[in-house]
C-alpha cells in the first residue's frame, strides 16, 4: 500500500499577531512584510511540489497559497480554520487583564471557551476530524502528496495528536511560512492513527562535505 506525504505549512505573517492580538476567525490579510518574507523563503529554499493543495478558507492562508503555490487550484477546508476566540477576537492579554472569564480560560482552556468562542477541546476535535477526512480524501483519490496551508495552532494540534515522535503541542511550534513534512503509512494509520514527522518545510539545503568539515 502506498504512503502519503503531507506538507503542513503555516501561513505568512499578519500585523495583528505582531501586536499580540488574539486572531482566530477574524479574516485578515497578510502583512506586506509577511508577503515579502514568503517570497524570500520561496526563492531561497523553494517549497516542495504537492499534487493537491488544501488550505484554511481564511485569507491569510489562501493568500499564502497564491504566493508559494502560484496558479494552483486550492481546496479550502473550514475544519482547518484557526480557533474561534469569540468576544476576544482582536484583543490582547493586556486588554483582557482583570476579566475573570479570561483568567478561567488561562487556567483551563481545554474546557473553558472564550465568550462566544471555542474551547480547546472543541477546536481539537474539529481539527482532528478534518485531518482524518483529508487522509481519507487522499486515499480515495490515489494522491501521494499534498500541502496543507493553515494556522500554527492547527498544525500543532494535528502533530500533537497524530505525530511520531510523540510530543506536546508546544514542541511543534514553527515560524510563519515554515512547517513540517509528514508521512502517512496506511497500515500504521489504520492501526494506530499515527504518522511519521520526518522533516521540516521548506527543506534545508544539504551541506557539502567541505562545509561539514
Amino acid at each position: 500500500m502506498q504512503s502519503y506525504t503531507l506538507y503542513l505549512i503555516r501561513h505568512g505573517a499578519i500585523e495583528e499577531t505582531n501586536r499580540g492580538s488574539y486572531i482566530g476567525r477574524t479574516d485578515v490579510h497578510l502583512s506586506e512584510k509577511g508577503k515579502q518574507a514568503l517570497l524570500q523563503i520561496s526563492e531561497q529554499f523553494g517549497y516542495p511540489y504537492a499534487e493537491e493543495i488544501y488550505a484554511s478558507p481564511l485569507q491569510r492562508c489562501t493568500e499564502t497559497c497564491a504566493l508559494i503555490y502560484p496558479q494552483r487550484e486550492i481546496q479550502t477546508v473550514p475544519a482547518f480554520s484557526e480557533c474561534d476566540f469569540g468576544a476576544w477576537e482582536g484583543k490582547s492579554a493586556m486588554d483582557l487583564a482583570g476579566d475573570p472569564n479570561f483568567a478561567a480560560w488561562l487556567q483551563n482552556s481545554d474546557k473553558t471557551p472564550p465568550p462566544g468562542g471555542e474551547s480547546g477541546k472543541e477546536f481539537a476535535v474539529r481539527v482532528c476530524r478534518g485531518f482524518e477526512h483529508l487522509v481519507e480524501d487522499l486515499s480515495a483519490k490515489g494522491v501521494r502528496s499534498a500541502a496543507l496551508i493553515t494556522h500554527g495552532g492547527v498544525i500543532m494540534t494535528i502533530l500533537a495528536m497524530f505525530g511520531l515522535p510523540q510530543a506536546e503541542s508546544y514542541r511543534w511550534r514553527m515560524d510563519n511560512g515554515y512547517g513540517f513534512a509528514v508521512r502517512v503509512t496506511p497500515m500504521l494509520w489504520m492501526r494506530d492513527r499515527v504518522m511519521e514527522v520526518f522533516d521540516t518545510v521548506p527543506f534545508a539545503p544539504k551541506k557539502s562535505v567541505s562545509e561539514e568539515e
